[in-house]
């Protein structure tokens, strides 16, 4: 993508591989997708400065094909040549965008193309879940961990018995929440269960947002905002949405792939969008 030339020549180190990644398009969400030859780069997040300002913040795949691995005595990072990155960027601008069979222009990126990039995974095939482990991708107590609580989790849905139902209220209509106009940079806590559950339909969401379980396992939490949120890309169609009502990211608040049924381990540590109304504002922590 155009966003990743700006950081052609520079050193960045490799968070994990990209083995066993969530799937956020299609009708089988449930399952999970391996990018083949393709790792995450740590801190490595799409800008969104050439799809029209797209806020979702995504951590980028890199093939190894496009990178080189580096040691301590490598040098400082040194940007690549202003030519070469004219040249790279004449290859992947034009691709932004698509025109839809029925002539509306859509916007491209690694999000939208993420099937056609990828394979499907096996929730019963034991060789992606090892693999995560043996790749260095997830440490031995938190495998051990994980693994324990998916187990559980499937014999439970087996018995159509939901594990760790996600939150949800009982009207039909989102319940008004106090607004608090929070900026970039002040000091939030995430609300307990039982008051976030309050401002949610009986569909678990408030005014569209939906409020998952990954969510949950943060509540009692302090973190800083990030950012504000007005817009971004639609994974499965390509459209930008823009936000009419409060929406914010946390910094440090990301989808840990702990918690959800079929996507243990991802590691696209996915910014979830907040309400103003599940969190309140506190003092910056003592440093």
């Amino acid at each position: 993508m155009p966003e990743m030339v700006a950081f052609c020549g520079r050193h960045f180190e490799v968070v994990a591989r990209a083995d066993k990644v969530c799937d956020t398009v299609t009708k089988y969400q449930n399952l999970s997708r391996r990018v083949a030859d393709s790792v995450l780069l740590k801190a490595v997040r799409c800008d969104g400065g050439f799809h029209d300002g797209c806020q979702a913040d995504c951590l980028m795949y890199w093939k190894e094909a496009w990178l080189r691995r580096a040691d301590g005595s490598a040098g400082p990072s040194r940007a690549a040549s202003p030519a070469d990155c004219e040249a790279l960027m004449a290859r992947v601008a034009p691709h932004v965008t698509r025109v839809r069979d029925d002539g509306e222009r859509v916007y491209r990126c690694q999000a939208t193309e993420a099937i056609a990039a990828s394979s499907p995974l096996s929730t019963a095939d034991p060789r992606p879940y090892i693999r995560e482990c043996t790749s260095g991708n997830v440490r031995l107590g938190t495998f051990v961990t994980v693994m324990g609580r998916a187990i559980s989790a499937h014999a439970r849905n087996k018995l159509g018995r939901l594990p760790n139902p996600p939150l949800r209220g009982t009207e039909a209509k989102s319940p008004t929440t106090p607004l608090l106009d929070l900026e970039p940079g002040e000091w939030v806590r995430v609300k307990a269960p039982h008051e976030i559950e309050a401002t949610l339909n009986d569909k678990g969401t408030n005014k569209g947002l939906w409020f998952d379980r990954e969510m949950e396992a943060l509540c009692g939490q302090v973190f800083q905002v990030r950012q504000r949120v007005n817009r971004f890309i639609n994974e499965t169609d390509g459209t930008m949405i823009e936000l009419k009502s409060d929406c914010v990211t946390l910094d440090g608040a990301v989808c840990s792939g702990e918690y959800s049924l079929s996507r243990w381990f991802c590691p696209r540590a996915i910014h979830p969008y907040w309400r103003e109304g599940w969190l309140e504002r506190v003092d910056a922590p003592a440093s």
